[in-house]
């Protein structure tokens, strides 16, 4: 199985994962209706759908009268914490989130026969609520409702207000964004990110590295180029020689026939073409242009290893090679800095060639 084959079927096991979990993340809304007699004798009646149903809620109906628990507004403690029992009228426990567990407030009051537990948030929390999880109490309807929605109920009975409470199931929605489930979102997002910037820059490490052998291969097959080159022979064509006199001799680079006055450069396989034409061709490619001949390989030149490369490359200077009229090649021969006034002129290790060189120039 190839390495592309086993990273989809890895991806395919963590996305299968996260749908999973995100099933299992899916909540319920709640509908809340309530109903009381105001200090005018009219009946007010308000509904929304504001609460949260459990995690481990039965998803049906509940209705009663709002009963809030004595003492600790949170319903804690085993003992009797409601002034109502299972003989009363159907009634719904308001208890206020804190001091205990989810699953306390709940068995709390199922003990004392409350139909349904509604669970409001924290002070200062305005509307927002969470989804419980209370899985040490269940077959009990439980949802959880903003502190503002909860404490209106509360100060209402408090004042004596007798309030009907109806919770009924509304809309699915989901994933929620609970603690449990930001925090798996941040921890992946971590371990994603970390993971990018390691292999982006473990990628941009190795191109460099290679980009930087690329060119230190390059400057050390230049530099063997130049030693091959200083020992081809180089003639001056003189009146009378076969390739002044035939228009079938002509160089095969610049395609130009041969002139009296003319330097040239002869390959160890005989070819011949201009010198200023095949040096910068050498360099580049180091064979002849016309049988492919090898010159390093045929000079016997050795070429260095690249641990014995110094650092610094021989600096450039300019011989341009001109065909046409057009600008061919920029090729790096001699040292530009060089305090040599002639720094410009070719040196070759066969002094007899220097002589065809010099006596072109005068």
């Amino acid at each position: 199985m190839g390495k592309k084959t086993q990273h989809g079927l890895l991806l395919l096991l963590c996305f299968s994962g996260l749908v999973h979990y995100s099933a299992a993340m899916l909540y319920w809304r709640a509908m809340v209706e309530i109903s009381y007699v105001n200090s005018s004798n009219k009946t007010v009646d308000k509904y929304c759908e504001c609460g949260i149903y459990g995690r481990n809620s039965l998803l049906t109906k509940a209705s009663g009268i709002v009963t809030l628990p004595k003492g600790d507004p949170g319903g804690c403690g085993s003992d009797s914490v409601y002034s109502r029992n299972s003989s009363s009228p159907p009634w719904i426990a308001l208890v206020k989130r804190g001091n205990c567990t989810f699953s306390e407030k709940i068995n709390a009051a199922k003990r004392h026969g409350a139909d349904g537990v509604v669970v409001y948030n924290v002070d200062g929390s305005g509307n927002s609520t969470s989804f419980m999880a209370h899985s040490e109490a269940t077959d009990m309807v439980a949802i959880m409702i903003g502190n503002s929605q909860g404490m209106e109920v509360v100060n209402l009975v408090k004042n004596g207000t007798d309030v009907q409470m109806l919770i009924d199931v509304g809309s699915p929605q989901g994933p929620l964004m609970d603690t449990y489930w930001l925090y798996f979102l941040s921890i992946a997002f971590f371990i994603v990110t970390a993971a990018s910037i390691t292999y982006f820059v473990f990628i941009s490490a190795s191109r460099l590295y290679n980009l930087n052998m690329h060119r230190r291969n390059e400057r050390r097959l230049k530099s063997e180029a130049k030693k091959a080159i200083a020992r081809l022979r180089v003639r001056t064509l003189k009146r009378g020689d076969e390739e002044t006199t035939s228009e079938h001799h002509m160089c095969a680079v610049c395609i130009e026939c041969y002139k009296e006055g003319e330097v040239v450069t002869v390959l160890t396989c005989d070819h011949i073409f201009h010198k200023s034409c095949i040096e910068p061709w050498l360099l580049e490619r180091r064979t002849c242009p016309m049988c492919k001949c090898d010159i390093m390989k045929a000079l016997g030149v050795e070429e260095e290893t690249k641990d014995s490369i110094s650092g610094e490359s021989p600096a450039d200077a300019t011989v341009i090679t001109v065909t046409g009229g057009e600008a061919m090649y920029e090729v790096p021969l001699t040292d530009p800095a060089s305090p040599d006034p002639e720094r410009h002129q070719h040196r070759y290790d066969n002094r007899a060639f220097e002589g065809d060189s010099e006596a072109v120039r005068r």
